[in-house]
């Protein structure tokens, strides 16, 4: 596959994920949108580095790998933690800093 259509299918797959997470409330569902934008990077970086032809690809995936691990990891327990006060939409979020509002 050539890098070209490589880099455009990371496109399209972004903004596809930039637009669930800016039109969407739910959580879960923006956090698997978010997952979608970090997967399209590291589709996009896979895509330059062949056509660069440089060894260190493989570790640029490494890393945008582990930085969205720690972003699902973080994001899930935020999601946990809304659950468990009944509540998953991002607009309950806000109550997280324990300041009620009045």
């Amino acid at each position: 596959m050539s890098p070209q259509i490589t880099i455009g299918l990371a496109l399209v797959l972004f903004f596809i994920g930039a637009f669930g997470v800016l039109f969407r409330k739910s959580a879960i569902f923006t956090l698997m949108c978010l997952e979608i934008m970090l997967n399209s990077a590291n589709l996009a970086l896979i895509g330059a580095f062949t056509a660069w032809g440089s060894p260190i690809a493989q570790a640029a995936v490494a890393l945008v790998m582990a930085v969205a691990a720690a972003e699902v990891a973080l994001g899930l327990a935020l999601v946990v933690i809304m659950a468990r006060h009944g509540d998953v939409t991002l607009d309950a979020f806000t109550s997280l800093s324990g300041h009620e509002e009045e």
